[in-house]
């Protein structure tokens, strides 16, 4: 049975990677988008043009009902069987004594409540198939820190802490829930980085380079499959070696 993908943060880097990872092997594939309208759409001009099946969706899922509003026109556009994949996220560089309560906020709830808030709407659909699958984007900066990202990494932490725990909750009911942490990977959000700093990274990487958003997708395609059915609480590091 075909199964349909929810990907959130789906116009992004990584984002647009795994919704072509997913939309070429067949499966049907919902764009969740919030701010960029225009790469949405041509990223579902491309993938139904070469005969995917896709359709997008404009929501905040930071916001509970909006998530809940996804999960809802997913349910009415394609049904089936239900992987969600959480990708949605900012990242800032700041001091810790610079960030202020409202960067603190708005990272938690981009990069936090929006995978709770997803994973609660889904999740009935789930335990009525006794089958699902859901994949959190962490970043190896959840696993080991980050210098001046400190709330950054918090919420990334706070990802591979709710997987692991929801993983043996809804693990009877057929439900897999399992972490990527890529390490760097050549996307906009990373564009901020200066020659240096990408160079120190790529010496620090055991394979020499920095990762591709098809790296992570091809990860994220894993942990959906059938054969990774035995696989679930785990956080898969998509770091070259970093870590």
């Amino acid at each position: 049975m075909k199964k349909t993908v929810i990907i959130t943060g789906a116009s992004g880097g990584i984002g647009s990677a795994i919704a072509d990872a997913f939309a070429l092997s067949g499966h049907n594939v919902v764009i969740g988008y919030n701010s960029s309208s225009e790469k949405a759409e041509a990223l579902e001009a491309k993938l139904s043009g070469r005969g995917c099946c896709v359709a997008r969706f404009k929501a905040d899922v930071s916001c509970s009902a909006q998530a809940q509003s996804l999960i809802d026109f997913t349910k009415e556009t394609f049904g089936g069987k239900y992987i969600l994949v959480n990708n949605a996220g900012i990242a800032q560089q700041k001091l810790f004594t610079d960030i202020t309560d409202g960067d603190f906020d708005t990272m938690m709830s981009a990069n936090v409540k929006s995978v709770f808030n997803c994973s609660r709407a889904v999740l009935p659909l789930m335990i009525h198939d006794k089958w699902g699958r859901i994949i959190n984007i962490s970043s190896m900066w959840g696993v080991c820190g980050a210098s001046c990202e400190v709330h950054y990494s918090a919420s990334k932490a706070a990802v591979i802490g709710l997987t692991k725990a929801l993983a043996k909750e809804v693990g009877p009911s057929g439900i897999t829930v399992n972490c990527v942490a890529p390490g760097l990977i050549d996307t906009p959000m990373n564009k901020n980085l200066d020659k240096d700093t990408v160079s120190a990274l790529c010496e620090e990487t055991p394979v020499g380079r920095i990762g591709t958003p098809e790296d992570v997708a091809r990860a994220v395609l894993f942990l959906a499959d059938e054969n990774s059915s035995f696989i679930t609480g785990q956080t898969l590091g998509v770091d070259g070696g970093f870590i």
